[in-house]
């Protein structure tokens, strides 16, 4: 055994065979013990569990700071995600982030219940943008929620749960006395967007769409839908990207920022393109029930014949033309000389 490396000689740590650095060993065994003590898990921690370590051993901020970077260690070494890098954690640790971010969410999550639903396109922003801000409620970093990919959120139970590369979960629970948070009507209606350019990838169809909502069915996410990215840019005509990309962190960052401040602009309406009736589908744009003439094709064929007979000597004639133009550029030419 290194000099830098110890093993714990009293904990169920050295039985499964982890090396812990000398540095990190005093923090490592504090946070062990107490796992042990209150039937959690060290390794993989859960979030939840170091949170609650750090609240029932009180200590200055640095020394905090400290035992969080042991315990990130040891799970990085041994190929586990670092539990302290979760929002739980964050907020335990910098107070004053936590009291902005308790007293930004509730603006976040008012702002994105007020924004529209239908319209083209302010429907269609409206949609992505009331996404993003209740996930911005949640403490989640603008990096990671630019990384979010449509099959790292989910609704369990009522409550919306986005889960990060680092298997970090942000969660939005149902308020006291309801079954679902508002957060999981949100999610489904940007849901349905994409459910919606997945079958019918039209620009055209999708402002008709929010013009005038028809039911879409969203179903089971396959496997490269849900590798996309959760959300995306939209040009100011609505027209999404056709090779799928994720909006960057700062542009997500200066909209929350614009929905807080309430500086967003409002979109006028756009004219939709193609309208008909919608009967028989409501997802055609125009009525396509057309009943063609019995002599439709006898009067195209006699048509073309007569064509054929009107241009018989057409050859004949542009030769002619080009003969003449042809003396003529002789003649011009041979006054020209003559000057």
């Amino acid at each position: 055994m290194s000099a830098s490396t110890e093993r714990l000689d009293d904990s169920a740590e050295t039985a499964a065979g982890l090396r812990i650095p000398a540095r990190y060993r005093h923090d490592w065994a504090l946070f062990a013990d107490w796992c042990t003590a209150a039937d959690h898990r060290p390794i993989p921690a859960a979030p939840e569990s170091l949170a609650l370590f750090l609240r029932e051993h009180p200590a200055a901020p640095a020394t905090q700071r400290r035992r969080v970077s042991a315990i990130n260690t040891v799970h990085t070494r041994h190929g586990h995600p670092p539990p302290g890098r979760s929002e739980t954690v964050r907020r335990r640790l910098d107070t004053a982030r936590a009291a902005r971010l308790d007293r930004l969410a509730p603006l976040l999550l008012h702002t994105a219940a007020e924004l529209p639903t239908t319209g083209w396109p302010s429907g269609l922003f409206a949609r992505r943008d009331a996404l993003l801000l209740v996930l911005a409620a949640t403490g989640m970093p603008f990096a990671q929620l630019a990384r979010l990919r449509r099959g790292d959120i989910r609704l369990d139970a009522g409550t919306l749960v986005a889960t990060t590369e680092g298997d970090e979960r942000f969660c939005l629970a149902p308020e006291s006395g309801t079954d679902e948070s508002p957060a999981a009507g949100v999610y489904r209606r940007w849901a349905e967007i994409q459910a919606f350019l997945d079958a019918y990838p039209n620009t055209d169809l999708l402002a008709q769409h929010l013009t005038d909502p028809v039911e879409v069915e969203q179903g089971v996410l396959t496997d490269r839908q849900a590798r996309q990215p959760l959300l995306s840019p939209i040009d100011r005509w609505g027209h999404l990207p056709l090779m799928p990309q994720p909006m960057t962190a700062q542009s997500i960052s200066v909209l929350v920022r614009d929905h807080a401040a309430g500086q967003v602009r409002t979109r006028a309406p756009l004219p939709l393109r193609k309208q008909g009736g919608r009967d028989d589908d409501p997802l055609l744009p125009l009525d396509i029930g057309v009943d063609l003439d019995p002599d439709y094709y006898e009067r195209g064929v006699a048509a073309r014949y007569h064509a054929r007979d009107s241009l018989d000597g057409l050859g004949d004639v542009l030769d002619e033309i080009e003969a003449r133009a042809d003396a003529l550029l002789e003649e011009l030419l041979s006054v020209l000389e003559e000057l």
